[in-house]
């Protein structure tokens, strides 16, 4: 059962305003318009449709989810060649699909077995969008961006906001998806429904989820070391850096098994191997030779800041791949270039716990070896 301190929703509470279920998509396309420089109206002009369309865009008063695929795609090809950044129409792409699993969240009428939050492993692109306004966190493509090119006119919000009824009824479903997804064909979904829960600010969170990722017996050696990690990561995020030091320790470190499947996690996470999963098992199937690493590399090194709650797994995650990808120092990349100019920094931090300290000791010896 749910913590007793967290609200819960009355019959008909909470319910999403009608006609408002493109809020993400529509503050996207509205960065976008503003970065190529056009208002609504001039904007309106260049797709042939009203200006109130264009507002009903962005607001999610008309979603954009609603508007067919074709024109969409349309609009898409205008946008490009108005100059529109292609980072942003991806953005955009993960946007529209993001609303869609919000509208279907807050939906008390979906099955289980239907629930979209279960048909695919997600990534982080569409996760960082989708988290934006439970988090408040822009995704990254949307993170420091050039100044807009159009004056605003009177205060405007930071991101897309869900109403807080929206914001009740979406953790109430996902603690309600996790509690009752328990069936082993659904193991994914109660997986990525206790992840997405970790976002809610409730005094109670931490606890319940500690509840109810510890109740679940995994059904074989992956389910637990999923588990496991999901444990870690929310954690982190919310500041207990003990749990993710303990996943290292415990089901990484001196585990070729385990640090295969963390770097195959990783891979897929951020976008470095090329197909959609639909369920976890590619985590202890994936060739090793199927990704590359640059990606990667450039990601975990972003994430070397003392400070940042996975610093001490990507830093062991970034000595794992190194240990396997060696060739990775040797061949000029961004990430390679930005690693050997914080490693110095990072060394001298009092914060490092000490297996952090050994093994990027051990990753400037690799950088010693790879220029020798």
């Amino acid at each position: 059962m749910a913590s007793q301190q967290h609200e819960t929703l009355t019959p008909g509470q909470g319910r999403p305003a009608r006609g408002r279920g493109g809020i993400i998509s529509g503050y996207v396309f509205r960065v976008i318009r503003e970065q190529l420089g056009h208002g609504q109206e001039s904007l309106a002009e260049e797709f042939r449709v009203s200006a109130d369309t264009i507002a009903g865009w962005e607001s999610g008063r008309r979603p954009l989810t609603s508007v067919p695929v074709g024109q969409m795609l349309v609009y898409r090809h205008r946008l490009l060649k108005l100059g529109a950044s292609p980072a942003l129409l991806l953005a955009l792409e993960r946007a529209l699909e993001a609303d869609v699993l919000l509208a279907g969240a807050l939906d008390d009428g979906m099955s289980d077995d239907a629930n979209p939050l279960g048909a695919w492993v997600m990534q982080r692109d569409l996760v960082e969008v989708l988290t934006w306004p439970l988090s408040g966190v822009a995704p990254t493509p949307l993170r420091n961006l050039p100044a807009s090119r159009r004056t605003r006119r009177g205060p405007v919000p930071a991101g897309p906001e869900l109403a807080p009824g929206d914001r009740l009824r979406f953790f109430s479903q996902m603690r309600r998806t996790a509690e009752q997804a328990r069936a082993p064909e659904l193991f994914l979904l109660r997986r990525q429904a206790l992840y997405l829960a970790g976002y809610d600010d409730q005094p109670d969170t931490t606890d319940w989820l500690a509840a109810h990722q510890g109740d679940l017996q995994p059904a074989d050696w992956l389910s637990g070391w999923l588990n496991a990690r999901s444990v870690a990561a929310v954690a982190a995020r919310q500041g207990d850096r003990d749990r993710m030091g303990h996943f290292i320790d415990k089901t990484l470190d001196g585990d070729d098994v385990g640090e295969a499947a963390n770097l195959a996690y990783w891979a897929y996470w951020i976008g470095e191997t090329p197909h959609l999963q639909l369920s976890d098992d590619f985590i202890t199937s994936t060739p090793p030779g199927t990704w590359a690493g640059p990606k990667l590399l450039e990601h975990l090194v972003r994430g070397l800041t003392p400070e940042h709650g996975f610093f001490d797994l990507n830093v062991h995650s970034l000595w794992a791949l190194l240990a396997v990808r060696p060739a990775l120092l040797r061949t000029p990349t961004e990430g390679g270039r930005a690693l050997r100019q914080q490693l110095p920094v990072m060394l001298d931090s009092r914060e490092l716990s000490r297996r952090a300290r050994r093994e990027l000791e051990g990753i400037r010896y690799a950088i010693r070896l790879a220029e020798a």
